[in-house]
């Protein structure tokens, strides 16, 4: 009830603030050359913020992102009611799931559900799950299972997502490993593997975006400095081998152990979609082989996109893909050979086959919603002009601070990505800028890495963010739990990324740097560790 007025509180907290700034910013609707007055302003970048907060603090995604997105409509058409009701579908909600890029997603998320529903009806995912409760025997073996399968799917982020969550929940919920605590070993696997393998869609963009450069060469060469994506590795690792948990994690995780209940909060958006797993007639093999099958066409789909039978070489091919609608082809036809697989094994009925198509769909409702309204959200945003006025800010206060660039392009990759929910957008808005400061060709490989981490970052804590809504879903997590619980991990690495790109400014050794932040990120975790255990020891006296 108290989150509920809390809730109501805000929402005429935004109406007020819409109220106070109409006769500041408001113009002639007749105007017929029409642009926002706040556009490229700090009022650009409000819209995200407010959805964001609202999110946190009530825990309610929907009607959060929805406000954000009232908001912004009424911003981008200057305070006109009409317009702005307009706005909300025309240059929102229609805007976004017209894009292919979008649409092509949509059909990957669809499809995956549906091979996923597949493997568990044909009773691969039991006999897989039966399989590893043989070989995983511990939480830390399960937690590290995780991991290492993230890290062997480099290929692309969403696909990574999804898959690893699906793959090994059962594995995962058998060790009493809460689903918030998977959705974060997803998450910070997928983006940062993603980040730093020379062959992905991630690498693609990267060297799509940077002009008069080689730009797989500077990708490569940046890789050591990428300090965000290597720290968050490294914290996965850590922390599941100290074993020990802080924040809002340790709460899910203590009460997965203590009462065996992986979601801890009453909202539960999943529950019951993957309770019982079917025992068919399937074995492992019915699910290893479908998601190889998954995996190869979907490498194949990239690189067909990006002129492999054109002639050009394979790296070629993943820098000049469509990563989504190679997923979507891939991801077709993987599905039409998994069905006819499971077909000629007779493991599934033609009719079982076809029961999957909606039932996977279902299950995927939760994630298309969510990612409708983000796109809805960013693509307001980007009307208003969130790039621009950042880019801004960031071409007035790096050009007389050489030393500091980095830690600035990464403090800033940081903010834009996290307000508005693309890392992809952050980059390739702010990597052109950086290149054209005219660096020195270190210093330059350093901020190139900086804005890619801090891009990783800033995507990495959003809540409109892709991959973090895939990895909520991919784990079957209440959205705002993953978030709210990976936030301060998130963090604890953005710190020591920051401190690191500080002093790689002036040292400009990733022989030294890398190094150099990984104690730190070692030193800081033993310290919260210690303060942890000594209040625990505190309260247990008293």
């Amino acid at each position: 009830m108290r989150k509920r007025n809390l809730f109501y509180i805000l929402a005429a907290l935004v109406m007020i603030l819409a109220i106070i700034a109409f006769p500041v910013f408001a113009e002639d609707a007749a105007s017929e050359e029409y642009q926002s007055s706040l556009y490229a302003t700090f009022w650009s970048i409000i819209p995200p913020i407010i959805a964001i907060a609202l999110a946190l603090i009530t825990k309610e995604v929907y009607s959060s992102l929805f406000i954000g997105i009232v908001f912004g409509a009424l911003l981008y058409a200057n305070f006109n009611p009409l317009n702005s009701y307009t706005a909300i579908f025309s240059e929102g909600f229609i805007s976004s799931l017209a894009d292919s890029w979008n649409v092509g997603i949509l059909i990957f998320l669809v499809v995956l559900g549906t091979i996923v529903c597949l493997m568990n009806k044909a009773g691969g995912s039991a006999a897989y799950g039966k399989w590893a409760s043989e070989k995983i025997r511990t939480r830390e073996g399960a937690m590290l299972a995780t991991f290492g399968l993230g890290v062997l799917i480099f290929v692309d982020d969403y696909f990574n997502c999804l898959t690893v969550g699906n793959v090994m929940r059962p594995i995962t919920d058998k060790h009493r490993i809460s689903r918030a605590k998977l959705s974060y070993i997803v998450d910070a696997t997928a983006a940062p593997i993603c980040m730093i393998a020379p062959i992905s869609s991630w690498a693609a963009a990267v060297t799509g975006v940077v002009e008069g450069y080689d730009g797989l060469e500077l990708f490569i060469r940046a890789i050591p400095y990428n300090l965000y994506s290597l720290l968050t590795i490294a914290m996965i690792i850590i922390i599941t081998r100290m074993k020990f948990d802080y924040g809002p994690m340790k709460i899910h995780e203590d009460n997965a152990i203590l009462h065996g209940d992986l979601y801890t909060t009453p909202d539960r958006p999943y529950e019951g979609q993957d309770g019982d797993v079917v025992v068919g007639k399937g074995k492992v093999k019915d699910l290893v082989i479908p998601v190889i099958i998954l995996i190869v066409f979907c490498i194949l789909g990239m690189i067909y996109t990006g002129g492999i039978l054109e002639g050009a070489n394979i790296i070629d091919a993943f820098a000049n893909c469509d990563a989504s609608l190679g997923l979507s082809l891939g991801s077709s036809l993987a599905l039409i050979i998994i069905i006819a697989y499971l077909l000629l094994r007779k493991v599934l009925t033609f009719k079982e086959c076809m029961e999957c198509l909606p039932e996977g769909f279902k299950a995927m409702v939760p994630a298309i919603l969510i990612l409708t309204f983000a796109w809805t959200l960013s693509g307001i945003t980007n009307l208003l002009g969130a790039r621009e006025f950042v880019s801004s800010i960031f071409e007035g206060s790096a050009a007389g601070l050489i030393s500091l660039v980095p830690a600035i392009v990464f403090a800033i990759a940081v903010g834009m990505s996290f307000s508005t929910g693309t890392s992809w957008g952050t980059f390739g808005i702010l990597l052109p800028i950086v290149v054209a400061i005219g660096l020195e060709p270190e210093l330059l490989i350093i901020s190139v890495s900086a804005c890619l981490a801090g891009a990783v970052c800033g995507d990495h804590c959003s809540p409109i963010s892709d991959t973090t809504i895939m990895s909520s879903t991919g784990a079957m997590c209440n959205h705002i739990n993953h978030v709210t619980t990976q936030l301060p991990y998130a963090l604890t690495v953005a710190g020591v990324s920051f401190i690191g790109y500080i002093f790689a400014g002036f040292i400009r050794s990733a022989w030294i740097i890398l190094p150099l932040s990984l104690v730190i990120l070692f030193g800081v975790l033993y310290l919260i560790k210690y303060i942890s255990s000594s209040r625990v020891a505190v309260s247990g006296k008293t």
